[in-house]
């Protein structure tokens, strides 16, 4: 049987472990310099000699305090400096954490992003938190998300179901972005009850007009068992790689299929897709076994 001094002795010892736990994932991983993960791989229906290089950034979330403008500067600065032949963000640049965070104003912000710099250039999609956090689009969804109107204003190309035509030494690619599967969580527009987004896949893809291999950003993988074999290759974050793993076990998953795109390079029926696991937090700054990155995909 255990003694009183005994049951005290096992309760302090346990209450200083998960401290230092807590500590640890909201200290040394939420606020960790990203780490940089490579792939390297060549996607099916890919051009012969195309080599590309992507640089991902992805779910960023700035806030007061745990997100600021300087640490998103450091994060461009770091990026920059990756030899990208184009650089991809991958949606959530605004604060996620209501009751801990600060939101940082959207010029700011779009500004800030501004400074990346690649020969392709930079280009984006929204996340669900671009939308759900934006009281113009939660008044009115048919307008455009305010961080939207900053990075236009910024001039970072934006694409939401939209697809645009690119080229590397002379040989052609389609860069295409669907709108977020998740906009209406907290609105419905009229007709509309269900939990659905502003994407809208067939029409994204219609805009490719040739052959040329096309790469598909995807702010939620859960598109990508819908996405066609004419799509080289998905590009997604939005699962923080589950921002907790406990050997294996992410308790808050916020994808409808679980673990099944987690984080990471999968392929699936010989189609490809790579989830980043992204830089910033939701509701509170913690992260445990699963380190903020940025993402280096050389492709061919």
């Amino acid at each position: 049987m255990i003694t009183r001094r005994g049951f005290l002795k096992l309760a302090t010892t346990a209450f200083a472990s998960a401290a230092a736990l807590f500590g640890y994932g909201m200290v040394a991983e939420a606020m960790g310099t990203p780490r940089i993960r490579n792939y390297a791989f060549t996607p099916p229906r890919w051009t012969p000699g195309l080599k590309l290089r992507l640089v991902l950034l992805s779910d960023i979330h700035t806030t007061k305090r745990w997100m600021e403008i300087d640490r998103v500067a450091s994060i461009c600065d770091t990026a920059n400096g990756l030899g990208g032949d184009m650089i991809l963000l991958l949606g959530d640049y605004v604060n996620a954490m209501d009751e801990l965070g600060v939101p940082l104003p959207n010029d700011d912000i779009a500004a800030c992003l501004k400074r990346l710099s690649a020969p392709l250039g930079t280009h984006a999609i929204l996340g669900n938190h671009d939308y759900w956090h934006s009281w113009n689009f939660t008044k009115d969804p048919r307008l455009m998300p305010k961080i939207g109107h900053a990075f236009e204003k910024a001039g970072i190309p934006l694409l939401i179901n939209d697809a645009t035509r690119h080229e590397k030494d002379g040989k052609p690619f389609w860069l295409a972005g669907l709108g977020d599967q998740l906009a209406f969580h907290f609105q419905h527009p009229p007709g509309r009850e269900d939990d659905g987004g502003v994407d809208d896949l067939p029409a994204t893809l219609a805009k490719v007009t040739d052959d040329a291999p096309v790469i598909l950003m995807a702010h939620e993988p859960d598109a990508f068992p819908d996405v066609p074999d004419r799509v080289s290759l998905t590009l997604s974050g939005h699962t923080h790689g589950g921002q907790v793993n406990i050997f294996g076990w992410s308790p808050a998953m916020n994808s409808r299929f679980g673990t099944r795109f987690r984080g990471g390079h999968i392929v699936e029926n010989g189609r490809h897709l790579v989830v980043s696991r992204g830089l910033g937090c939701t509701t509170i700054p913690f992260r445990l076994g699963a380190w903020p990155e940025i993402v280096v995909l050389d492709i061919g």
